[in-house]
C-alpha cells in the first residue's frame, strides 16, 4: 500500500509529539543538570564550612594558647614575687642575728679582763703564724696599753711554745670605729694578718652562713651536694 501524504492534523499531532519528547528530553536534562548543581553546592558549601570551622578552631586553640601562656607568665611572676619577699625577709632576719652578734664582739672591748685575754690570744696566733723575729702589732688608739700588755704576755706564750724570741712594737694607728682586735705585720712587711674583731667577725659570718641558714631556715630541698 502506498504511503500517502500527511493532512494537516496529522503533521500537527506528530509535530506535537516531537515537541512533547523534547521538552520531556529537556526537562529530565535540566533535572539531571540540577541534582548536579545541587551536589556540587553541597560539597563546595561543605569544604566552606570546614575551612571555616577549621579557621575558628584555628582561632580558638590559639587563643587558648595565648591564655595558658599569659596565666602561666602571671603565675611565674607571683611566685617569683613570693620567692623574692621570702629571700628578702630571710636576708633581713641574718642581717637582724649579725646585728646581734656584732653588738656583743662590740661589747667584748668593754669588759677589759676579757679582752686583753682575748688580745693575748689572737697576738701568740699572729706570732706563730708569721714567725719573724720582728712583728708590729697595730690596735686603736684607744687600745694600745691594753694590746702593749697582751703583746708581752703573748710574747711570753710564743718564746715558750716556738723556743724562739719576738721583738713587738704596738702602734694606734688602727681607727676607733672599729670594734676591736689588732692587725700583724712582719718586719720585712711580707706578712699581714688581720685579727680586728671585724675581720674575725666577717670570716665567721662566711663560713657559717650556709649553717646557719640550715639551723634557722631548715636543709635546702634543691641542694643536691654538701661538702
Amino acid at each position: 500500500m502506498a504511503s500517502r501524504p500527511l493532512n494537516d492534523d496529522e503533521v500537527l499531532s506528530e509535530m506535537n509529539k516531537m515537541v512533547a519528547f523534547i521538552k520531556q528530553e529537556a526537562l529530565e536534562k535540566a533535572r539531571e543538570i540540577k541534582v548536579k548543581a545541587d551536589e556540587e553546592f553541597a560539597i563546595e558549601k561543605a569544604k566552606l564550612v570546614k575551612s571555616e570551622q577549621q579557621a575558628i578552631d584555628a582561632l580558638y586553640d590559639k587563643k587558648r594558647k595565648g591564655a595558658e601562656v599569659a596565666q602561666k607568665i602571671a603565675q611565674s611572676t607571683r611566685t617569683n614575687k613570693s620567692r623574692l619577699k621570702l629571700l628578702q625577709q630571710r636576708e633581713e632576719h641574718l642581717q637582724d642575728l649579725f646585728s646581734t652578734a656584732r653588738a656583743a664582739v662590740e661589747a667584748l672591748s668593754t669588759d677589759e679582763a676579757r679582752y686583753v685575754q682575748f688580745l693575748e690570744g689572737v697576738v701568740v696566733q699572729g706570732f706563730l703564724n708569721i714567725l719573724e723575729p720582728d712583728v708590729t702589732v697595730h690596735a686603736r688608739e684607744m687600745d694600745v696599753a691594753l694590746v702593749q700588755r697582751a703583746s708581752d704576755g703573748a710574747a711570753t706564750q710564743y718564746k715558750e711554745i716556738s723556743g724562739r724570741t719576738v721583738s713587738v712594737t704596738v702602734v694606734g694607728s688602727l681607727s676607733d670605729d672599729i670594734a676591736g682586735g689588732v692587725k700583724l705585720v712582719s718586719g720585712t712587711m711580707r706578712i699581714t694578718l688581720d685579727n680586728t674583731l671585724d675581720e674575725r667577725l666577717r670570716l665567721l659570718e662566711d663560713r657559717m652562713l650556709p649553717e646557719i641558714r640550715a639551723d634557722v631556715f631548715g636543709a635546702n630541698p634543691n641542694r643536691k651536694f654538701y661538702t
